[in-house]
């Protein structure tokens, strides 16, 4: 070949070295790459460019958002956000007592178990509807009870309850804090509060930005995870449940509020200050 090309071999074995030989541009690039591949595939895909980039920074890398995105972009890395669907949870027409709006929108505590918030949502399933009862904790945002059941009843919250106060055992003056839902303005249910010596809240009537920060995070969970997911029967839905909350979200979903830490990792830094 080099000589039907008139070209001399040390001439053709030269260029073929340095066409083969990798800039340390390529190097980094391929290698971020192969980072940005991995995070992106170990959040399930729900990771965009601004979290995959904090990470990245936290790891020592020194790397804009816009290169991640491009990257990102390039590959076909797109983070799963799916449509809106809203199906009504609260019912408030009803005549039980109201609790008063204590919290007013002052979404901050100054340690865990301070301040909870609770909620419901609508989980869609194949095998018949799903109902979703949250608590969380406002400092931490960490999900510290829920429970999944295919009737929106009083024992749906109270079991959600229950299981947050039985992990947590908060001291006495926990405000609680819901929407006016029948659920959670029940005789039963105030009387767990009362026999948890915890003080209650209710968001006004029809303005769920004063039940914000749950709110928020069902919003969250349906778009990364319920509606990009199709639960074919119900111990499914109860299992990638249990995954999502208890595995993803409250260890290892890292939270803009909370500094880019994940919930749990943001109690674990309070404990370990208190206890200095």
């Amino acid at each position: 070949m080099c000589f039907v090309l008139n070209v001399s071999r040390s001439g053709f074995y030269k260029w073929l070295k340095e066409k083969l030989k990798e800039t340390n541009y390529q190097k980094r690039r391929r290698a971020l790459l192969l980072r940005i591949t991995w995070l992106f595939t170990d959040s399930k895909c729900r990771y965009g460019s601004p979290k995959i980039t904090k990470i990245l920074r936290n790891e020592g890398w020194i790397v804009s958002e816009r290169l991640v995105g491009q990257i990102m972009g390039e590959y076909g890395l797109r983070s799963c956000v799916s449509r809106k669907f809203r199906v009504n949870t609260t019912d408030s027409n009803h005549d039980l007592a109201i609790a008063p709006n204590v919290l007013g929108q002052q979404f901050k505590a100054a340690a865990p178990n301070e301040v909870w918030m609770a909620d419901i949502t609508y989980i869609p399933c194949r095998q018949g509807r799903l109902y979703l009862a949250s608590i969380m904790d406002l400092y931490t945002r960490r999900i510290v009870g829920w429970k999944l059941a295919d009737r929106m009843t009083t024992d749906l919250v109270l079991a959600a309850l229950d299981q947050a106060y039985a992990s947590e055992k908060p001291s006495a003056g926990l405000l609680h804090h819901s929407d006016r839902g029948s659920q959670y303005a029940s005789d039963t249910y105030r009387e767990r509060l009362e026999q948890y010596d915890m003080k209650t809240s209710m968001s006004r009537k029809e303005n769920c930005y004063d039940n914000a920060c749950i709110e928020s995070f069902h919003s969250v969970l349906k778009k990364e995870f319920i509606y990009c997911t199709k639960f074919k029967t119900k111990e499914q839905a109860q299992q990638e449940m249990f995954e999502y909350i208890e595995l993803f979200y409250n260890r290892k979903r890292i939270h803009g509020s909370l500094g880019y830490l994940s919930p749990q990792q943001f109690k674990v830094q309070f404990d370990r200050k208190k206890d200095k």
